[in-house]
């Protein structure tokens, strides 16, 4: 709940499982479902998620939504949702066969965050590798699987290391599956600050000259330099995190549309309504009834 006793969107924190070793939990879709059972958890209820979700598919289908967007994964698909993103999955996990990997941030090595490019944009749409990539992964996830799985016969200390490396190698060879990295090498440095700053302010400030000031950049660099990661220019790029935002709040919460204005740093309803309607085609309020249609199973 906020301040004014609205709901607001479920984030779910990382939390270890019992006697499960620290840092990265591995299921498969049964066995998800009844881990959401016994915590009293709707495993089909979207969530902000606080740590990165890898799911795979390894036969039939599986229906997910990741930021509004709907997908269908079929055998060999991967999504990977990062932390701050809203997923839910849109099927019943039980009629399909897969695997789903909980990762802390925390978790994973700065060597590897980096090489696999853990700070970038998150891509969009299912990851589909080729057979010779989807072949290493699937080596991969099954040693992954299976030391998850093992018997305790090494120490824990031990035990997570093993985790850590097998994951390391899980997360280096996704992060090279077309679609994965949501920007390009061009301009990454100006990008990645420009990103970060949108990323602390965008509820308070969507002056692209207001971030060139703050980060010593001109508008012209700001702009190129996002061009070439995006494909979007500056301004393009913070009203995109705007309105997502604004999606998220307007389905997964009760707040009113001048609610969701005031919090996104918009000066008055009209203005707020005019930003969406604008970028949408619909109004605030109509978009939250036709987004609120389709239901979880």
């Amino acid at each position: 709940m906020d301040t004014n006793g609205q709901r607001d969107v479920t984030e779910v924190p990382y939390i270890p499982s019992v006697g499960a070793p620290p840092g990265v939990e591995v299921f498969d879709f049964r066995a998800l479902v009844a881990r959401a059972a016994s915590h009293d958890v709707d495993p089909y209820s979207p969530v902000r998620v606080a740590f990165h979700e890898l799911i795979t598919v390894r036969g039939g289908v599986l229906r997910y939504a990741l930021d509004f967007a709907d997908e269908e994964l079929s055998e060999g698909a991967w999504m990977w949702a990062r932390p701050g993103q809203i997923h839910q999955f849109r099927s019943d996990l039980t009629a399909a066969d897969g695997v789903v990997i909980m990762v802390d941030p925390g978790f994973v090595g700065a060597a590897t965050a980096e090489a696999a490019g853990l700070d970038r944009c998150p891509g969009h749409g299912p990851l589909v590798p080729d057979a010779s990539a989807g072949a290493a992964l699937r080596g991969i996830l099954d040693l992954l699987e299976g030391e998850f799985r093992a018997a305790r016969d090494l120490p824990l200390e031990v035990r997570v290391e093993v985790l850590r490396h097998l994951l390391a190698a899980l997360l280096l060879r996704l992060s090279h599956v077309p679609g994965t990295r949501g920007d390009t090498a061009a301009g990454d440095e100006v990008f990645r600050r420009f990103r970060q700053a949108v990323e602390r302010d965008y509820t308070r400030n969507h002056r692209v000259e207001d971030y060139a000031k703050e980060l010593s950049y001109s508008v012209r660099t700001l702009t190129r330099a996002t061009r070439a990661a995006a494909g979007r220019g500056a301004k393009g790029y913070i009203d995109d995190r705007v309105l997502l935002e604004a999606k998220r709040l307007l389905v997964h919460t009760d707040l009113s549309a001048t609610a969701v204005g005031e919090r996104l740093g918009f000066p008055g309803a009209t203005v707020f309504t005019k930003f969406f309607r604008r970028r949408v085609g619909m109004t605030p309020g109509a978009f939250r009834t036709s987004a609120r249609g389709t239901s979880a199973p």
